[in-house]
């Protein structure tokens, strides 16, 4: 079958891999740099699985930024563009979604679209019923940054928002690129799904907090925080995972997908889901005064990428960090290699490793690494176990 998948971020571009296996695909970006470098056999984003798969793997996949090459004769379109959080809206900004759906139904209306990106509760339906066609089928993607080919690989389940056959001619497209032959498959309605995606990001997003203010309260109180973690951990309830203390959570999906879900609560009683959205800010408001309590003169801001080996800065939880440094007039350098400018949010950028940590007083990193290591008096981290 002919597959278009469009956008090629780490939720398109590793589905387009997974499914590139079997079938002819045609990735549809509105960067032409993106799709140059994509029909080379470089990604452009940073996954060693997806790069190997590109060079060693037989695959059937090309990418265009004509809309016209992509949608005529395509059997299933799959949507993979960013819906960030729109505070004013207090909603996810779907309108790259829209467009696609307007495209499809322009170029190609026979096509089955599956949406991977992640959208408000209910939208799926509401599309369902303005272009007057079941052939929009939800299904959440639960990747992580830098694996998303391997979840795709070996993925803890596949959801699809239908029931019908269509949602299981939908669930066997991906469970046939997969190595893992036993995945668990649910069925739900379209909103359910929606939903699913959701309240599984808040979850996680709700455990970063919580062992982050288990890290708060050993910090205050001088208890070692690793004993607590391990002693709290090693109840097989809980388990020893996604349990390291940090600045907070980041990257792509939890900090918007939390507020999302608030939104959606917003006539439904609540606490829980509020205090988790919060929670976020308050651990970096408690991180700065904790930097500032070592009176430095210059705070060193090392990497703004959101977690080990990523090419990913937006949303970063050291970003909050950096701005509330720079908020109270402390004077900020930051080293991020990933980042050609010389300022960074007002922040001067220092391109020299040595200068850089010669210049700080306090080095503020999200995660402790080898590279800091000469300077450990210097770091300030919350990391416990070296690790995300």
């Amino acid at each position: 079958m002919k597959v278009t998948v469009v956008g090629i971020g780490y939720v398109g571009l590793s589905n387009a891999v997974l499914l590139a296996q079997h079938h002819e695909v045609v990735c549809l970006d509105l960067s032409l740099e993106r799709v140059r470098s994509l029909n080379d056999g470089i990604p452009p984003i940073r996954d060693q699985d997806i790069s190997l798969y590109l060079t060693q793997k037989k695959l059937n996949l090309r990418a265009t930024v004509d809309k016209a090459e992509a949608y005529h004769h395509a059997d299933y379109v799959i949507v993979a563009t960013p819906t960030d959080y729109d505070a004013k809206q207090a909603s996810f900004d779907t309108s790259s979604v829209d467009e696609v759906l307007e495209d499809v139904m322009s170029f190609n209306p026979d096509a089955i679209v599956i949406i991977k990106s992640t959208v408000p509760v209910g939208y799926t339906s509401t599309a369902c019923k303005k272009y007057k066609t079941r052939n929009i089928v939800f299904s959440p993607e639960f990747l992580r940054e830098g694996k998303a080919l391997i979840d795709n690989l070996y993925p803890s389940r596949i959801v699809v928002g239908d029931k019908s056959l269509l949602g299981h001619r939908v669930a066997a497209l991906f469970k046939a690129g997969a190595i893992k032959m036993d995945t668990d498959v649910l069925f739900t309605g379209s909103s359910e799904a929606e939903a699913i995606k959701l309240f599984s990001n808040t979850y996680l997003a709700m455990r970063v907090a919580y062992f982050n203010e288990l890290d708060s309260y050993c910090a205050i109180g001088g208890l070692s925080t690793k004993d607590v973690i391990n002693g709290v951990c090693l109840d097989p309830r809980i388990g020893s995972h996604y349990n390291n203390p940090s600045f907070g959570y980041g990257g792509y999906c939890l900090p918007k997908d939390t507020k999302q879900l608030l939104a959606n609560y917003e006539d439904i009683p609540q606490n829980l889901i509020r205090a988790v959205v919060e929670a976020n800010e308050t651990r970096k408001d408690f991180v700065v005064q904790e930097i500032k309590k070592r009176n430095p003169r210059v705070v060193g801001i090392y990497r703004l990428i959101m977690k080990t080996d990523s090419d990913n800065v937006r949303s970063s939880s050291i970003t909050g960090i950096l701005d509330r440094l720079r908020e109270q007039n402390i004077q900020t350098i930051v080293y991020e290699p990933l980042i050609n400018a010389d300022e960074i949010s007002g922040a001067k950028r220092i391109q020299d490793p040595a200068d850089f940590k010669s210049q700080s007083d306090v080095i503020v990193t999200n995660r402790m690494v080898t590279e800091l290591e000469d300077v450990q008096e210097k770091v300030y981290s919350r990391d416990i176990f070296s690790r995300d």
